[in-house]
């Protein structure tokens, strides 16, 4: 069912059909090529817009963005025909060293872009010039026909490229795996082929010198579960011991 999105950029008032649910906010139809991006906070979305339509005129896979409500609270955004990273892993664990590598060279190609004037410097790391996504995994990964696109542009601030790829790093090895218990077991085996995927393509001493301090931030985030959270530093003693 389309949705009604009256003229000027008002309040969606009836989404179409739930097409996928993130941490804070859901994803819903919203007439042809479209859905809308909708935070359950009321958390406002003018950010996500503003950091979308820069990237993509700087050529980064990003969607297109339609429109902002009113309020703030709804986006309505370019529809994605694709599956995640994860989702594709999952059906092709074979190609796991290939999207750990594609994920880096995402995160490559946004850090060496110019950061925009209106980003707000990062919560975390050393002060830099770079634009951080600061959630780059392969959940928010999406693979489609003509390459892959970035989403959840919630976080992008400006910074040390090196934290970015550390906030990375701790998601991909401990992070949850949503799907229910089988994709968590078809996956789970694969961490560590992924990780070593992504994680070869940068300095890993250098990276990991950056690993503490950027869980020490995420760990902040309250969507996180206790178990997500142990993982994660225990992660950074193993990752500290290997590589430092």
């Amino acid at each position: 069912m389309p949705c009604d999105l009256p003229a000027g950029g008002s309040r969606v008032r009836q989404p179409g059909a739930l097409i996928a649910s993130g941490r804070d906010a859901d994803i819903f139809e919203c007439g042809p090529g479209l859905v809308v991006r909708r935070s359950r906070a009321g958390r406002p979305m003018h950010h996500e817009a503003l950091t979308m339509e820069f990237l993509r005129s700087e050529g980064y896979p990003v969607p297109s963005v339609e429109s902002v409500s009113e309020d703030g609270t709804e986006l309505v955004m370019e529809r994605i025909y694709g599956r995640s990273m994860v989702e594709l892993m999952s059906r092709a664990p074979w190609t796991i060293t290939g999207q750990g590598k594609l994920l880096a060279e995402l995160h490559e190609h946004l850090h060496s872009l110019r950061a925009p004037e209106f980003l707000q410097p990062s919560p975390v790391g050393e002060v830099g010039n770079r634009i951080l996504h600061l959630d780059l995994h392969p959940l928010n990964v999406m693979v489609t026909k003509s390459g892959p696109v970035v989403i959840d542009w919630a976080n992008t601030k400006v910074g040390d490229p090196d934290v970015d790829v550390a906030v990375a790093w701790l998601l991909i090895a401990g992070g949850q795996i949503p799907g229910g218990k089988l994709l968590a077991r078809l996956l789970g085996w694969g961490r560590g082929i992924l990780v070593e995927g992504f994680s070869s393509s940068f300095d890993r001493s250098r990276i990991a010198s950056k690993v503490r301090s950027a869980c020490e931030w995420k760990c902040t985030d309250a969507h996180l579960s206790p178990s997500e959270v142990d993982r994660m530093w225990s992660i950074v003693d193993e990752v500290e011991t290997r590589w430092i």
